[in-house]
């Protein structure tokens, strides 16, 4: 394992694992982990790498009282080994075959499955577009892989000085602007927040994206 920092509260952990049967862009895995005491505790994580490439990437956002992200972002170091099951999943899920252009949306850690999606539309030269929100500039993952790519990033809490992004939470007017009228085999993967994904959800199914063209997944309330 080899690790990567992405932000201040975000880290990569490369994982080499054994038997590893390949991935789609979007599937996540459980990762467990077990205590000297013989205490064990699983956690699922989205996999950040696009298919093919040789360590499954896993993207985790330290959550302040979590019983595992603290260790895995703060304290986890190459050689450790974890269990790994999967990879997991089958419908918050992309592939060339699937067509496109595609759009993304992204609240702050919901940017892990995206990249891989990302990562191999690049790959395969689908066009799309990425909305990625954050609180601010710092939590902005993946700077380096997403420059020269077609990125619109809203900061919600703060911004630097000369800002040219948006400085606001995703709305209906922000949508119009960056959510080009479904064309034809036009795909929305949208991941967040609950409130995050609801509003973008929402919004692009007013500005006439067919709901079956929307797919969505969703984590608890981050702030």
């Amino acid at each position: 394992m080899r690790t990567v920092a992405r932000t201040p509260r975000m880290r990569s952990l490369h994982l080499r694992v054994a038997g590893w049967p390949g991935h789609r862009a979007g599937q996540h895995v459980d990762l467990r982990l077990t205590a000297e005491d013989g205490y064990q505790a699983v956690r699922s994580y989205s996999i950040a790498s696009a298919p093919g490439e040789p360590l499954v990437e896993l993207a985790v956002e330290r959550l302040e009282g979590g019983e595992v992200s603290p260790y895995l972002v703060d304290e986890a170091r190459a050689g450790d080994r974890f269990e790994v099951r999967g990879p997991l999943g089958g419908y918050f899920v992309w592939g060339a075959a699937d067509g496109g252009p595609l759009f993304l949306a992204a609240g702050g850690s919901g940017i892990a499955p995206l990249m891989a999606m990302v990562r191999e539309a690049a790959r395969v030269a689908v066009p799309f577009r990425l909305l990625y929100s954050c609180r601010t500039l710092a939590d902005v993952a993946y700077r380096e892989q997403l420059a020269g790519h077609d990125v619109k990033v809203a900061l919600t809490r703060a911004q630097p000085a000369g800002w040219a992004g948006y400085s606001r939470r995703v709305d209906p007017a922000m949508l119009r602007e960056v959510a080009w009228p479904p064309p034809a085999g036009a795909l929305s993967y949208v991941c967040g927040p609950s409130g995050f994904v609801e509003a973008v959800a929402g919004g692009l199914a007013a500005l006439g994206h067919p709901p079956g063209s929307i797919r969505t997944e969703r984590f608890g309330p981050t702030g």
